[in-house]
């Protein structure tokens, strides 16, 4: 007995290594989508800050411009800068480096970010907006206010003067579900 214990082969069985791929072809089936998905919320919370700092950068523009007209002044010196900023290079001609260090081109998902920016009119009711169109990358022009759940990937954000008109918040629809 002793000497069929010593001629065996040393080694895995073809049976044991099915039943580790097996599980490890589970495991993986179980993390793959909630990595993916915690990928596509990273992306959404670049994406919000990045509008946040940029939308910061903005405001702060328009106040040092508008500093009379913010005080409640009816004066606007013009002759600072004039026009309507809607690309990112126009952006970046005034905002950098006084106000931010770089201007975010791209949004988390690396579709370019939709810009506008009205230096003449800062008293107007719309005055500047930050648009992502999320991970489709399609924007619309018309929106509903407000928070729409963090797992609908291809909605809108957008920032316009001074805080969020559409943003990625509320309950994931699956915790919602669940007892």
């Amino acid at each position: 007995m002793l000497q069929k214990l010593r001629n065996r082969k040393k080694g895995f069985t073809l049976i044991e290594l099915l039943i580790v791929v097996a599980i490890i072809g589970i495991i993986a089936a179980l993390l793959i989508p909630n990595f993916l998905d915690a990928l596509q919320k990273a992306k959404q919370k670049r994406t919000i800050a990045d509008e946040r700092n940029l939308g910061t950068a903005e405001m702060s523009l328009i106040t040092d411009l508008a500093s009379a007209a913010a005080a409640g002044q009816q004066t606007w010196d013009a002759s600072a800068y004039t026009g309507n900023l809607t690309t990112h290079a126009q952006l970046e001609g005034v905002l950098v480096p006084q106000y931010i260090q770089t201007v975010p081109e791209f949004d988390g998902w690396g579709n370019a970010y939709g810009f506008s920016l009205d230096s003449l009119n800062p008293l107007d009711p719309e005055v500047m907006y930050i648009i992502s169109g999320g991970r489709d990358g399609v924007s619309t022009t018309t929106y509903t206010t407000g928070a729409f759940l963090p797992t609908q990937y291809d909605e809108d954000i957008v920032w316009a003067d001074g805080f969020f008109v559409r943003w990625a918040s509320g309950t994931d629809a699956k915790a919602a579900a669940a007892p």
